[in-house]
């Protein structure tokens, strides 16, 4: 596998790769942001949202990122465990097991010690209520710390706020005309969801109600319309919608009635929170990652990678990744048979080449053509990111309008000069 430097983009024609970071971002944009801001506007648009982006905006806002790091358990069979973690990890190509692998492992050893009755299956289920339970609060922590600056206007929460809008707002400002934007996460905190409500975004997902939403199998492309004055019959699309499908769960969906719903946790609650259950491992819907396809078959996983994959796999349809890593594989395949349809595209943007998956998943996949990048700790970025290449974020008649307004009048007539042809005057003709 050929090598990467620190910071690499390719963006259509243009492309580049540095060992430092470059210095004329000025330079740099007039590639890379008319090249985003035509590939945003494609039939099918999709963002996907790994942990980066709560890690970029965690530490923006002065806060640490929820710790996915190894845990331990302190029960018999721990190596064992772990070993199956580290196993599984080197499998889907991450290397080192996080706190995911673990508990993937240790949920498919309760199950056999149930099959076979054992003595020790009380004790593995209070240490794995133990390990959620401390997954759960660091989570919150991190919610809590982020909601915390923004409140207090500090200099870092208002940057942190600054960030998150624009960066939403860049991918979600698209025509009304045009489908909406479908934002998949892996991630459990409610960052999405937190920052929606800040810009007033409206979110559509499978969760139907109002005092305690139910998840939905049956899948109604509801949307929201209204009625523009002194036209009759002729609704129109509602701008500011966006679809969002979180593919490993959240912290505030629960298994209760038989049914899974979604509670009122508010975002950052404290950890005494009523909302907040106190067998998180039988009621809290945390999903580990789904290594085997048998996995994703079970409720809610085979909804969740339903929407996915046709929400990917058509064609003219367009996946943004920020902050992910491609060490799920079967994400990853999902995102593979989507670029075997020729007029599809992938714009990877990260904050470096994720211990070399990136660039292994870029080899094996070929199709250069349909893969844009945006890789290193200049153009991953979220700030340097949203300041200089992200385009505007704004559905900008009065822009395009003055576009094609230049382009009518030719590239030799003066913009500005006394014989400019008022608008007026150019649209009619």
């Amino acid at each position: 596998m050929a090598e990467w430097k620190k910071h690499v983009y390719r963006v259509g024609a243009a492309h580049g790769e540095f060992d430092e970071a470059p210095t004329d971002s000025e330079k740099l944009r007039k590639d890379i942001e008319p090249w985003l801001s035509a590939v945003f506007q494609s039939e099918h648009l999709s963002l996907f949202v790994g942990s980066g982006l709560t890690s970029a905006i965690a530490k923006t806002a002065g806060a640490n990122a929820a710790d996915m790091g190894k845990i331990e358990f302190g029960r018999p069979y721990e190596d064992k465990v772990n070993k199956w973690a580290t196993e599984s990890a080197i499998k889907t190509g991450r290397g080192s097991p996080n706190i995911e692998d673990q508990l993937r492992a240790a949920l498919q050893l309760i199950a056999g010690l149930e099959v076979i009755e054992s003595n020790r299956l009380s004790g593995w289920k209070k240490a794995l209520d133990t390990a959620l339970s401390k997954f759960l609060q660091s989570i919150l922590k991190t919610e809590r710390d982020v909601a915390s600056a923004i409140a207090n206007e500090t200099q870092e929460g208002l940057k942190a706020e600054t960030l998150l809008k624009s960066f939403l707002l860049s991918f979600a400002s698209r025509a009304a005309s045009r489908e909406r934007l479908h934002i998949f996460t892996t991630n459990y905190d409610r960052l999405i969801e937190y920052a929606s409500d800040m810009i007033g975004l409206r979110v559509i997902d499978r969760f139907v109600g109002h005092l305690s939403p139910i998840f939905r199998s049956s899948r109604v492309d509801i949307d929201f319309h209204y009625n523009p004055p002194g036209i009759r019959g002729e609704p129109r699309y509602l701008e500011g919608v966006v679809k969002l499908t979180k593919l490993h769960g959240s912290i505030d969906w629960r298994l209760a009635e038989k049914s899974l719903r979604r509670f009122a946790v508010p975002f950052g609650a404290e950890t005494s929170h009523p909302g907040l259950p106190k067998d998180p491992a039988n009621s809290v819907m945390i999903y580990p990652n789904p290594a085997k396809d048998m996995e994703t078959s079970e409720f809610p996983y085979a909804e969740l990678f339903r929407d996915f994959a046709s929400a990917l796999c058509r064609p003219n349809s367009v996946v943004v990744t920020y902050g992910y890593g491609f060490g799920d594989d079967h994400i990853n395949r999902v995102i593979a048979d989507m670029l075997t349809i020729p007029s599809t595209h992938l714009v990877i943007m990260s904050y470096d080449d994720a211990s070399g998956r990136i660039p292994r998943f870029c080899e094996r996949i070929g199709r250069p053509a349909q893969i844009s990048l945006l890789v290193g700790a200049h153009f991953g970025d979220l700030s340097t990111l949203v300041e200089n290449y992200l385009p505007k974020p704004a559905i900008d008649q009065i822009t395009w309008r003055r576009a094609d307004l230049v382009k009518k009048r030719g590239e030799g007539f003066p913009e500005h000069s006394p014989e400019a042809t008022p608008a007026s005057t150019t649209e009619e003709k």
